[in-house]
């Protein structure tokens, strides 16, 4: 779990990151009244957060049901250092006495590369807040690379949840902002300095260490090539059947000399 700052001022010094989100598709779990575009998902990727009401056309609405979903698609992989959120209030302060507010406790925040929230990683969850202390600004680091980020909550049958809680759940946001670098391979706080190990594909967005390694490479410094026989993304695939097991290429498979007897095409696999 990473750290969380519930106020966005305190984050005045990452100015130099890009809101990689700000237009981009975005999706919500049952809108409300479909078609209409002022509860649309994309208005809370538009920019646009003066109005944080139902009818204003800046925020998605849902119906409420056991469990809420909203992502987007920011359409390449990313390098994240912070997310804010923007709960709809109706240009209230969340509290006790606005209603709203027991439908956000309990949310999860994850980023993905796939819209399946269980392949990503979770940025946040909410154990803590209440009724009183939830605010209506959110904000969390969540320094890793991915393409989605995901507003995930739910209210599930037979399970107990702390009496603040309601007994539906909706995703009614009025703006996300993902900040981070607009391209990979680069991190600090304009992210101009290149990832410090040539063979990395995505490093830390504050300090530069390796994530994940180029393709064909592997070490904590990705300065070392695939084992004999495995190649390919984090070295996962398997070598055919190569004449020379050492002339396998470490980036896609391909069997530089040749198959071995009774084997043919690129990769070797397949027999004659």
């Amino acid at each position: 779990m990473y750290a969380v700052f519930v106020c966005i001022g305190v984050f005045a010094f990452v100015n130099g990151y890009v809101n990689v989100a700000l237009n981009k598709p975005a999706y919500q779990q049952y809108q409300y009244q479909p078609g209409d575009d002022r509860y649309d998902a994309n208005n809370v990727v538009d920019g646009r957060k003066s109005d944080l009401s139902r009818d204003g056309g800046q925020c998605a609405v849902s119906y409420g049901k056991q469990t809420a979903t909203w992502w987007v698609n920011m359409t390449t992989i990313h390098s994240i250092h912070h997310i804010t959120i923007y709960f709809r209030t109706n240009n209230k302060p969340l509290g006790p006495s606005n209603y709203l507010t027991k439908y956000v406790l309990g949310f999860s925040v994850y980023v993905s590369n796939t819209t399946d929230k269980l392949q990503g990683t979770l940025c946040y969850k909410d154990d803590n807040f209440t009724l009183d202390t939830i605010p209506a600004v959110f904000t969390t680091a969540c320094p890793v690379h991915g393409q989605y980020v995901i507003f995930y909550n739910e209210r599930r049958p037979g399970t107990i949840y702390p009496g603040d809680y309601s007994k539906y759940v909706f995703s009614d946001l009025c703006e996300v902002e993902v900040y981070g670098c607009p391209t990979t391979g680069y991190f600090g706080f304009n992210c101009s300095v290149p990832c410090p190990d040539v063979n990395c594909q995505y490093c830390h967005i504050e300090t530069g260490t390796c994530h994940v390694c180029k393709t064909g490479y592997r070490s904590y410094r990705c300065e070392l090539a695939c084992d004999k026989g495995s190649y390919g993304s984090q070295c996962k695939e398997i070598c055919g059947h190569c004449r020379d097991t050492d002339q396998c290429s470490n980036i896609n498979g391909t069997c530089l000399t040749g198959c071995d007897a009774g084997y043919q095409g690129n990769l070797c696999r397949t027999g004659e």
